[in-house]
């Protein structure tokens, strides 16, 4: 059997090397034991965490998410869900760091809107500055602006995660033409975050050159998570591999599979 051998460097975030491009997130299941499997079953190494949300030692009374998700074996990325100012997206940060023993890579996300959970764009860099000045490493959703995700490549930020499709709203790739803009013009890493529904949304968020995907709900609330983390997996590495072996170009016309030269007439 001949083996497929192809170009390729890991993700690397804030110095750090990933095998995995998928990162996935850890809440909406049924259950902490759901929360283990699909998480293990997704081949993700980079999870997040909704601080406001979720016990990750600051109720030490109640089942801690850790325990499925232990940090010897993850990166945790805590997240500002639900947070709708700069003060509170830095100040749960803060909280996140004392209770990870110092750990300082954050997912950044300050809300604008209740309804479409679009992010608030002004928040969201005053919040970066801060967060970047104190130390930390910010990994930042925002919108699909190619000039602001340049400005928060320029002041620091470790990754800029552009949102597809509303969060949670499984709409996928609603935009590609400006997440390429944003693909091509900045050097750390840019994610799809938000609106990914299925497998073949995330392939195409891959097949664009993105360097990961971020999920939750579309492997969450899936009717079997499980199964979706697995072929959320294998969509990002086949999405991967057809960007890097470069797509044939679109045509208007047909154009026949076989040659023409040397057919008998």
């Amino acid at each position: 059997m001949t083996q497929m051998n192809f170009d390729d460097t890991p993700l690397v975030i804030a110095g750090k090397a990933y095998h995995s491009r998928l990162l996935v997130g850890s809440g909406k299941y049924r259950d902490l034991e759901e929360t283990r499997l699909a998480t293990e079953a997704s081949g993700a190494e980079i999870i997040t965490v909704a601080v406001r949300r979720s016990n990750i030692g600051q109720n030490p009374d109640e089942p801690n998410l850790l325990d499925a998700v232990p940090p010897n074996k993850y990166t945790i990325l805590p997240n500002t869900a639900m947070c709708y100012t700069a003060d509170d997206a830095v100040r749960t940060c803060m909280l996140a760091r004392e209770l990870l023993d110092g750990h300082d890579l954050v997912k950044l996300e300050v809300l604008g809107d209740e309804k479409t959970l679009f992010p608030d764009v002004r928040q969201t860099i005053k919040a970066a500055e801060t967060l970047v000045t104190d130390g930390f490493k910010v990994m930042v959703y925002t919108s699909d602006d190619l000039i602001i995700a340049k400005e928060l490549e320029s002041m620091g930020c470790v990754a800029v995660m552009p949102l597809a499709a509303p969060i949670g709203s499984g709409l996928g790739i609603r935009n590609p033409y400006n997440i390429q803009f944003i693909i091509d013009e900045l050097k750390v890493p840019v994610l799809v975050d938000a609106g990914v529904g299925t497998a073949s949304d995330a392939a195409i968020a891959m097949e664009l050159g993105c360097d990961g995907v971020l999920m939750n709900t579309a492997i969450a609330g899936a009717k079997n998570p499980v199964l979706m983390a697995s072929a959320m997996k294998k969509a990002i590495e086949a999405g991967r591999e057809a960007y890097l072996a470069g797509r044939m170009p679109r045509k208007r016309y047909a154009s026949a599979s076989s040659p023409l030269e040397g057919a008998i007439a």
